[in-house]
């Protein structure tokens, strides 16, 4: 839908741009890759050559100099897509993880890894969550010690999306472990190819199959003091900073898939006979579906807005907090009712919207779980 309040024209265009591709090369290789657990590599090349992957960051590095409405554009419509695995890998190296390096890189950094990850030619995650930390940032157990000119970091990550097939992991590890709670983090850039980093294994999830999504191990990974990110001890700030870009684009790709989960739904019981009729004629299941659409609607235009907030400087920690907890929720019921008019259809595998509702379940989870959002809202009340 085309939307001139937060989109100028360019936008609208690269939503349509985004959409073609979409249908052109996603679709209908998604099953295929949700067999694979992995998407091929030289998607990422075809996302880099159309300028999809650096929209936020500087000519010289690949981008394109856009805003957070750029970013919400294309969540929006990867979440469309169907296949919420394959936009969890594509949000994550544009909008969760090369963000900590356009943030804070130097620029002997920016020019080191940027042209590479806004062409696609190298993947990467950002290792934050731990065996015993996720939203708790704080409970982080990974440490680096200085070392002569260096560090040596010890610690395990875990849920880490990119992590089996990822070149380049922002990694987040304690550096004063005197330092009370949250404080005393240092981010680090660590290469794949780092001696005494491996990954643990890959894990089975169940959804967003076609996602690789690892735990990682470092046993004595050395690092010189230019993989730093930023200040020493000052992580923390930087890891606070990009959830917020982070959770408005996830609430972006929930309201995505919620409105592609009700067209095909539309689809289907416009056209499934039943009872003399069709299933459009039961004012329960119209009457739903008319609801839900207006929540989704409703969702969009929370997180057009707090988008727009974070596109002009304003402080939107209130409005993302809610972006996150509303969208991740909304999401989860728009399925259940989409699984639940398609009725046996909608168990099945070969069935989108089952495979949608599976995909759905983590939304409400990573990025900030809907309770830790609605504490961060409480907070501004």
């Amino acid at each position: 839908m085309t939307n001139t309040l937060y989109f100028p024209e360019e936008l609208n265009m690269l939503r349509d741009q985004i959409r073609r591709f979409i249908e052109t090369e996603i679709v209908p290789n998604g099953d295929a890759w949700e067999e694979a657990g992995k998407v091929p590599r030289d998607v990422f090349a075809k996302m880099g050559e159309l300028g999809f992957l650096g929209m936020r960051y500087p000519e010289q590095y690949g981008g394109a100099d856009l805003d957070t409405m750029a970013s919400v554009v294309l969540a929006e419509e990867l979440g469309r897509c169907t296949f919420g695995g394959f936009s969890a890998d594509v949000l994550v190296h544009t909008d969760m993880a090369s963000p900590h390096l356009a943030n804070v890189g130097t620029p002997e950094q920016l020019q080191r890894w940027m042209p590479g990850i806004t062409s696609g030619e190298k993947i990467c995650a950002v290792a934050v969550t731990e065996p015993g930390a996720g939203s708790d940032v704080a409970g982080m157990r990974t440490r680096a010690v200085r070392d002569g000119n260096g560090w040596v970091i010890n610690g395990t990550k875990m849920f880490i999306t990119n992590g089996v097939y990822g070149d380049v992991f922002f990694v987040a590890a304690k550096t004063d472990p005197d330092a009370k709670g949250s404080r005393g983090v240092t981010i680090f850039a660590v290469e794949k190819d780092a001696v005494g980093f491996s990954v643990g294994k890959k894990l089975n999830k169940t959804g967003w199959l076609c996602s690789d999504t690892a735990e990682l191990v470092f046993e004595d990974v050395r690092v010189t003091g230019d993989q730093i990110l930023g200040e020493v001890n000052k992580g923390f700030y930087a890891i606070m900073k990009n959830f917020q870009n982070e959770r408005t684009v996830l609430g972006a790709m929930a309201m995505g898939e919620a409105a592609k989960a009700i067209e095909l739904t539309l689809d289907y019981v416009k056209n499934r006979a039943a009872f003399g009729g069709v299933l459009w004629d039961k004012q329960a299941i119209r009457q739903k579906l008319a609801e839900r659409s207006a929540q989704v609607e409703a969702g969009r235009q929370l997180t057009y807005h707090a988008a727009w907030m974070d596109a002009q400087g304003l402080d939107c920690v209130k409005e993302v907090s809610m972006v996150k907890a509303y969208c991740g929720d909304l999401v989860n019921k728009v399925l259940y009712d989409c699984v639940q008019f398609h009725g046996g259809a909608g168990y099945m595998r070969e069935t989108p919207v089952e495979r949608m509702s599976r995909d759905a379940r983590i939304q409400a989870i990573g990025g900030g779980a809907t309770e830790v959002m609605l504490e961060e809202i409480a907070k501004r009340l």
